[in-house]
């Protein structure tokens, strides 16, 4: 029954949301279905629509837009950032973007995967709890825990938004009717991020610890994935004591750890069986609905291959033996002999999956990244405990990975800026073409070190346009994307993002 009113609703979206007027802004018109007369009555009702919340991140089940949700979680984290290197299927509006020459008619700054997710969400939270009026089955501890999930997945796409774009409008009330469609002015980033922390400190009391299977603990939101989102969100927002805070909760569970293993046993575990020990939470692909990565990663034409510093400078190569190598490096993260970004593509160390295999899901948190944050939040605070700590969770990750001697950096003990710059540089490692270098490399730039980006873009435009890409960074607000221009047009009350007017 959960299984046709989840398709039923996606059907309804697809129907509804996209064969309406350009003049509606954002098009937050998918749930018109989700409310009609033989909905909202049931908890099995309100349990298939927070289902669908998480299922649009997946894309339209038409396909019917140029990027889905997913698709933009790597493009917006991976393109701006040194990690990628184009090829022959790479395209115009990638290109832009590489070359730190983003227009608003570019479809990547196209936010409305994003926003749909934020209705869907907003309809759970506004519909939902009038069932309990109709289905005395529904308890308020199970609907506490759904509006939970509702409330964080919502805290997520902004937390993208606001890194991606920097001020957005922050739209709590759900869209569900041409009559509802309001324009409005953008919000700041601090309210965005006071708004974001609200959501999740309300979301934490009510969520899960479990939902007693491991991949359904790994598909859907948890205490625990809360826990990691505030880490992030308050290491973005210079709150290294709070962050810490934040991540000791993942930590002292004691339901996560490093996946230990061989040169492809950890692979495997990660990303080739996927929902392993290590995550925390992961969008599901499956046979059914195959992720956006094949066509990227794996074609002959395909968009991207890792640059050459990957394997040159990042991971590094042991001259002296085939087999001593990082095992987040070759056969992992890329395949050396060919630079193809292996992590979504391959079978194992050797083999390329089957187009019908591609569903290696998206990994937004696992334990790894965690202890990452700790660690950088240890060097904020700059002491010599806290400090020797930083050192040791990078140690211990870099072990698990069985990290080469050429990327030890050695910072000295008492030096919290080599100390932050080696975690920078262990996190482009452990995290590859995982969304998450760009968030990281412009976290950092944040803290009065646009040097950072300065000497990103000096390797990866062309050199007729480095001196031009490098004045761009001097520029704080060059560091988010424009609004798409459609927006624009039809939202009177948004402003342009000052650097692209």
């Amino acid at each position: 029954m959960l299984h046709k009113r989840l398709i039923y609703i996606l059907l309804l979206i697809t129907a509804t949301g996209f064969l309406g007027s350009c003049k509606k802004w954002m098009d937050l018109k998918p749930n018109d279905g989700i409310i009609k007369e033989d909905f909202w009555k049931t908890k099995e009702d309100v349990q298939a629509a927070v289902v669908g919340c998480y299922a649009s991140l997946l894309g339209t089940p038409s396909g019917s837009e140029t990027h889905s949700a997913a698709e933009l979680f790597f493009l917006w984290g991976e393109l701006r950032a040194d990690m990628l290197a184009t090829f022959l299927g790479t395209r115009d509006n990638e290109f832009e973007v590489i070359n730190v020459n983003t227009t608003a008619a570019n479809t990547i700054t196209n936010w409305r995967p994003i926003y749909r997710t934020i209705n869907y969400c907003n309809t759970v939270l506004e519909f939902a709890p009038n069932v309990r009026n109709l289905d005395n089955t529904l308890t308020q501890q199970q609907l506490d825990a759904w509006l939970a999930e509702a409330k964080t997945l919502r805290a997520l796409m902004y937390f993208y938004l606001v890194r991606s774009f920097k001020e957005v409008p922050l739209k709590l009330k759900a869209t569900t009717s041409d009559n509802e469609i309001v324009t409005i002015a953008k919000s700041t980033e601090e309210d965005i991020i006071k708004q974001i922390l609200n959501d999740l400190e309300e979301a934490e009391s009510k969520a899960v610890v479990t939902y007693g299977n491991n991949v359904t603990d790994r598909g859907r939101i948890t205490k625990f994935t809360i826990n990691a989102l505030q880490a992030d969100v308050l290491l973005w927002s210079g709150k290294p004591d709070e962050a810490i805070i934040a991540a000791d909760k993942v930590i002292d569970s004691r339901r996560y750890g490093l996946v230990q293993g061989s040169l492809g046993g950890w692979f495997n575990s990660l990303y080739v069986v996927g929902n392993s020990a290590e995550s925390i939470f992961e969008l599901q692909f499956n046979v059914q609905k195959l992720n956006p990565f094949y066509s990227m990663f794996a074609v002959g034409n395909k968009r991207f291959v890792a640059a050459q510093k990957v394997m040159d400078a990042v991971y590094t190569t042991d001259a002296s033996s085939d087999t001593t190598r990082d095992i987040r490096g070759d056969g992992a993260s890329v395949q050396a002999a060919t630079s193809t970004i292996w992590k979504y593509v391959g079978r194992n160390y050797d083999d390329l999956r089957a187009i019908d295999e591609s569903y290696a899901n998206w990994i937004f948190y696992r334990y790894a990244d965690v202890l990452l944050m700790k660690a950088e939040a240890l060097t904020l605070r700059a002491n010599g405990n806290d400090l020797q700590n930083a050192l040791e969770i990078v140690y211990n990750i870099r072990s698990r990975a069985r990290a080469l001697p050429a990327t030890d950096e050695a910072p000295p003990p008492g030096d919290p800026y080599a100390i932050s710059m080696f975690i920078l540089n262990e996190r482009s490692r452990e995290f590859m073409f995982e969304g998450k270098r760009w968030y990281d490399l412009l976290r950092y730039a944040r803290r009065n070190n646009v040097d950072i980006l300065k000497d990103l873009v000096s390797t990866t435009v062309p050199a007729n346009m480095v001196v031009s890409a490098q004045a761009k960074m001097d520029d704080p607000y060059s560091h988010f994307f424009p609004i798409y221009e459609y927006e624009i047009q039809t939202n009177k009350q948004l402003i342009q993002n000052p650097f692209y007017r």
